[in-house]
């Protein structure tokens, strides 16, 4: 029997594949468009039939790149390093997948199947800047109702359980389905007896033709028509009518009472599947503000690293000019030969100290490269230095109108992701919850169908008795419906299962996992709060490094002007300058790092209040299509 399915789902995915084809070759930077569930259904219903087929992904860097670069040197802020992270971060690239996989699953449970799910996990596998502040040492796991990041089916994250999510009685499809079928058949069989057909052997020629329509409806409702026509001839000679031509159809439906009654466990799949491209999207902006965290932290990096190495420059000069004002005074026998070779020394400590700097800056350049590129398979670019456009200095006036902690904690509660998504799972939880208690029911399914058969065909003249039916197929379909000879049928069955334990257990566990993801509510909310208030506490501190730091700093520099002038004057020596000039060297360096420390700090802190969408003026549908805007 061939079985046709007509539905919308090719429909609807074939129409986007000519949407997804003419947005990537208008933006190259746009991984993959969202799927439109709205597209009404095609012209042509061959469309169901056809695969759609996805564009491949585009690996090319965007043209944003060659913008930067200035005289063979990347030049790059912390907004362009974002908009680069926006439109090639390979993180993001892969995470953008799941909203439209989301979408699918929707499509999926629309016609009654069972959701697969989405992975909802952050993908951090770009290497450089960690995200995260206290606590948080879980942040590739998403929510619930998912196959993966969150666990899936048995498993789950964060210490949560959700075997039973989707549990319940099953769900038919409610994509209409026609089913039909053509067959002809010659049979000969041999026979002992003639008393039955009057020959010795028997021949006979049947051919069928029957078609059928069935349908299931949330309501918990199924639906399902037949019409079956068959035409025989035979030899033998007792048959009335020679050919025979019948018709029958029959319409039934059925009705579930208890266990599967209702829009609730028959739709729970596709709230569910709903629920999750929700949480998807949730999921999404979490993996926007992590990446964007992660590139912040690495940029503020890149920062200390070309800082500190022009600090090591600085420091190697001054040691190689003492080092030749040295050479030259030995020359003139002013000084002793052990003060050159002490200015050689600490020349090489300083060389020593500038190649580690410079080392230390070279990685940085590649780790931020490779976070804001698809690809660095050109040598000149992977080779390419990376100038940051921005200082790591810290403004008095920065941090100094904070909010309090009760508001930023408010703010927190109100804005962060994570507490959306495991609000949307724990909603899940509950319609499951409530799918289990429906499956605890007996079966018991209302039965009715009505139908009729008609016959007609040619009088055998070998059988001599006379017909008054109608000889043609026509007649026969027309005494079919005529309700000449019906046949109806009502019944009730019902199905007691005896002690019920698998559907009482998943009923039971289905309780508990909910209660637990209520607790682990309760757990997120707690932990946002510590986090809120060690961030803030880890800003305070980070500004009173700096402020020490740079109160060390402008000591270093005045006792450095001192001993210099000193030395000018002939009341000091080259060993006692340099020395000096040591401690100034490391002070700075220990100013650019306290600096340093106090812009991530400034990070987490948006991180954990959830604002880092707002603070950097970052949209989410620019993230979506991976198309920064221009003026980024």
């Amino acid at each position: 029997m061939r079985i046709l399915s007509f539905g919308c789902a090719g429909c609807l995915l074939l129409a986007n594949a000519a949407s997804w084809a003419q947005n990537a070759a208008t933006a190259s930077s746009v991984e993959l468009p969202a799927l439109r569930l709205d597209i009404p259904h095609s012209y042509n219903p061959l469309n169901t039939y056809r695969a759609t087929l996805v564009p491949k992904p585009n690996l090319a860097n965007t043209p944003r790149i060659d913008s930067l670069v200035h005289d063979g040197v990347l030049e790059l802020s912390l907004n362009n390093a974002i908009a680069l992270a926006l439109e090639n971060n390979l993180d993001l690239a892969i995470a953008r997948y799941n909203i439209p996989i989301a979408e699918a699953d929707i499509l999926r449970t629309r016609a009654g199947g069972s959701f697969r799910g989405v992975n909802t996990g952050v993908v951090q596998n770009t290497p450089g800047g960690g995200v995260g502040g206290f606590g948080s040492g879980s942040s590739g796991a998403g929510a619930g109702g998912t196959s993966g990041g969150a666990g899936g089916a048995g498993s789950g994250a964060s210490g949560l359980v959700q075997s039973t999510l989707g549990t319940g009685t099953n769900v038919s499809s409610y994509d209409p389905s026609i089913s039909g079928s053509f067959n002809n058949e010659h049979y000969t069989q041999p026979l002992s007896n003639i008393s039955i057909y009057g020959v010795q052997t028997l021949r006979q020629n049947t051919t069928a033709g029957n078609i059928g329509y069935s349908q299931a409806f949330p309501t918990g409702t199924t639906f399902s028509a037949i019409f079956d026509n068959n035409r025989g001839a035979t030899n033998s000679p007792r048959s009335l009518l020679n050919p025979t031509l019948n018709a029958y159809y029959h319409v039934a439906i059925q009705q579930q009472l208890l266990a599967g009654f209702g829009l609730g466990p028959n739709l729970r799949f596709l709230r569910i599947a709903k629920n999750n491209q929700k949480i998807s999207d949730e999921a999404f902006k979490l993996q926007v503000v992590t990446t964007i965290t992660q590139i912040a932290n690495m940029y503020w990096d890149l920062v200390a690293a070309y800082e500190d190495e022009q600090v090591k420059s600085r420091a190697l000069d001054f040691a190689k000019q003492t080092l030749d004002s040295g050479r030259k005074q030995l020359a003139l026998q002013a000084i002793p030969a052990m003060d050159v070779m002490k200015d050689e020394t600490e020349v090489a400590n300083r060389e020593q100290d500038l190649t580690i700097a410079k080392t230390t800056l070279q990685f940085q350049e590649l780790l931020i490269k490779n976070a804001l590129t698809k690809n660095l398979d050109d040598p000149i670019l992977e080779a390419m230095p990376v100038k940051p456009t921005d200082s790591s200095a810290v403004d008095n006036a920065q941090g100094t109108a904070a909010a309090t902690t009760e508001d930023s904690i408010a703010l927190a509660l109100r804005d962060r992701i994570e507490l959306k998504e495991s609000d949307i799972d724990l909603e899940n939880r509950r319609i499951s919850r409530s799918a289990a208690r429906n499956a605890l029911l007996p079966t018991v399914a209302l039965t009715a169908f009505y139908g009729g058969t008609g016959l007609a065909g040619e009088p055998n003249p070998s059988a001599g008795i006379p017909s008054t039916s109608p000889r043609d197929w026509h007649g026969a379909v027309a005494n079919a419906f005529n309700n000449s000879a019906p046949d109806y049928y009502v019944g009730v069955s019902v199905n007691v299962p005896i002690r019920n334990r698998v559907a009482k257990s998943d009923q039971y566990r289905s309780e508990l996992e909910t209660r637990q993801a209520e607790l682990r509510m309760q757990q997120l909310k707690k932990q946002i709060r510590i986090e809120v208030r060690n961030a803030q506490y880890a800003l305070e501190q980070s500004r009173a490094r700096v402020e020490s730091a740079r109160k060390a700093r402008d000591l270093a520099q005045k006792t450095f002007d001192i001993t210099a002038k000193e030395q000018e004057l002939g009341a000091g020596s080259n060993l006692q300058t340099l020395t000096a000039r040591r401690d100034l060297s490391a002070a700075e360096s220990a100013l650019v790092a306290a600096m340093t420390a106090f812009q991530k700090a400034k990070i987490e802190l948006e991180r954990s209040l959830g604002t880092t969408l707002d603070a950097n003026r970052i949209s989410i549908e620019s993230a979506r299509t991976g198309i920064a805007p221009s003026g980024q």
